[in-house]
């Protein structure tokens, strides 16, 4: 057995032995939800009482610290440096996970309380993250007891505790700390797999703009008989407006909506790529959204506006009255090349020159996009040592379909980010019966094993 074959073997012992669900029934204990309903408190013991011995043991130096924003989570930054010359990987991960929802868990489940139905593990933040980051931290004690105390490469770790409310105080942190956090490389878990069975990398996220279209011509509402033709309705206006934006089989009719051609290497990695398919997954519209695109294409390489919430009158108790307004919240997901700062103005523009400008448009909040060529060579390296630990060729997404905090690390720390999750697409990480799946967490264990092994060897040619 080589030695690296001893790493991925002592992941997949500790697993086996029970130490995996010891150590991830501990975390899921913790109540830290996020925003946090009582204080500060649970997140600061995660990051104090249970993480901080797990990082202390890689042989790393621990500090917890204050986030810039008040009454925001605090985070733990932890550091092992072994020898000038060797890379730098910064592993990060977040200990918040969404409400509990106490009371909305079927009999005989718990947040906060690990329960194991054959191959499902279920409790809050199973999958998101703490499942997650526990299999990272442990792949990497493991490597350090196969290479004898070493890693092969110096060790940065990063945990915060909201990811869940938007990352506070995150881009704040990266910025003033930018010599403390200075890596090579980004490698982290979150999200979720292409598919169960499928070991997946991603590469970025595509960013998400929300923003509201509200139509207020008047107060309080007009009954329909004596008011219908002689006054303008505001839903009618709302719901033109909105077909001017998207047509009714999802396609982008905005061209400053719109996402500039794939590029090659984007197009190569989706090529082969199916969305959905596995249990609980909605049966997929092929028909649906930009033409001549796959659906692959169409979530990972593509834009898509979505109309989230639409109102006017009272739809519990709709009655003969003319509404005096309407809103709609619309969410533009966008990939790499997206003039998303200029949003307010494309719409703003678009729906004036359409005569509407009685339609008002406010953003209300945007996360950039970030996706690292599928070409670079750390993702020809990760590629290698997933498809040599698994025997599986991995999925590649140039970016993840939803949104990460990836341009925190991309953007302002400047590095290649590469994401391995280890949780499946249908584990309801927000809902009443969160869960992961506990052979999926063994083959994590052994690909983050091998991985950590393979960035241990000499780095590869890449500007940093």
């Amino acid at each position: 057995m080589t030695t690296r074959e001893s790493a991925i073997g002592l992941a997949e012992a500790y697993f086996d032995s029970g130490g995996f669900l010891a150590d991830l029934r501990r975390r899921v204990a913790f109540p830290t939800q996020s925003p946090p309903p009582d204080g500060t408190g649970p997140l600061r013991a995660y990051l104090t009482d249970e993480l901080a011995p797990a990082v202390r043991r890689l042989g790393a130096t621990v500090r917890i610290f204050d986030n810039p924003v008040p009454d925001a989570g605090p985070f733990l930054l932890a550091h092992r440096h072994e020898a000038d010359g060797l890379p730098t990987v910064l592993v990060y991960g977040h200990g918040d996970v969404v409400p509990g929802q106490d009371g909305r868990w079927r009999p005989g489940l718990s947040p906060w309380e690990l329960v194991v139905e054959g191959d499902r593990l279920y409790g809050r933040g199973t999958a998101d993250n703490k499942g997650q980051h526990t299999v990272n931290l442990a792949a990497l004690e493991q490597v350090l007891a196969a290479r004898g105390g070493r890693l092969g490469f110096n060790l940065k770790v990063l945990v915060e505790t909201g990811e869940e409310s938007g990352s506070p105080g995150l881009h704040e942190v990266c910025r003033r700390l930018q010599d403390d956090l200075a890596a090579d490389l980004l490698v982290a878990s979150d999200g979720p797999r292409l598919a169960a069975g499928r070991p997946t990398l991603f590469l970025g996220s595509r960013g998400a703009a929300n923003f509201r279209l509200r139509v207020a011509l008047r107060e309080g509402a007009h009954h329909s008989g004596n008011w219908g033709g002689a006054l303008r309705n505001p839903a009618t206006v709302l719901a033109g407006a909105l077909a001017t934006l998207v047509d009714s089989r999802g396609r982008i009719l905005v061209e400053g909506l719109r996402p500039p051609a794939l590029p090659e290497p984007v197009a190569a990695a989706l090529a082969d790529l199916t969305v959905g398919g596995g249990d609980g997954d909605p049966e997929v519209d092929t028909d649906w959204g930009e033409p001549g695109l796959s659906p692959a294409e169409r979530v990972f390489g593509w834009n898509t506006l979505e109309v989230l919430t639409l109102a006017a009158g009272d739809p519990a108790k709709p009655v003969g009255a003319i509404p005096g307004t309407a809103h709609a919240d619309v969410q533009l997901r966008f990939v790499v090349g997206t003039p998303w700062r200029d949003l307010e103005r494309i719409v703003r523009d678009h729906l004036d020159a359409d005569g509407l400008s009685m339609v008002d448009v406010e953003v209300l909040q945007a996360v950039p996009a970030t996706r690292l060529s599928p070409d670079d060579p750390w993702v020809r390296r990760a590629v290698d040592s997933l498809r040599h630990t698994t025997g599986k060729e991995p999925a590649v997404l140039p970016n993840l379909g939803g949104t990460l905090p990836n341009d925190a690390f991309a953007d302002i720390l400047g590095l290649p980010t590469v994401w391995v999750p280890h949780s499946h697409p249908s584990c309801s990480q927000h809902a009443p019966d969160e869960h992961l799946l506990g052979s999926v967490a063994r083959e994590g264990l052994g690909i983050m094993a091998g991985l950590f092994w393979d960035l241990g060897e000499d780095a590869p040619d890449a500007d940093r």
